[in-house]
């Protein structure tokens, strides 16, 4: 019986220390994820203010004055319509 129950002990010490070390890396995970969720969109938030300033340049360029014209005639081209079931 006294065997029995250091036995049992044993494996339920093991089993906590084992569940202890599975929370533990779960919230180091979790941890490293947010961060990275973070660093992402910090990145995305430069790469849209670049967006935004470089379409304000585009917006408010006057092509007339950069010597830029509308055209004179429009033509299309007709073609065949090209797919690769022929």
């Amino acid at each position: 019986m006294t065997s029995l129950c250091v036995t049992l002990v044993a494996v339920l010490t093991v089993a906590y220390v084992g569940l202890i070390a599975v929370a533990m890396s779960y919230a180091a995970l979790t941890v490293e994820f947010s961060q990275s969720v973070r660093n992402d969109e910090a990145a995305v938030a430069v790469l849209e203010r670049q967006y935004f300033v470089t379409m304000t340049h585009i917006t408010k360029t006057d092509y007339a004055a950069a010597g830029y014209t509308t055209p004179s005639v429009k033509v299309f081209v007709p073609a065949k319509s090209v797919t690769a079931l022929r």
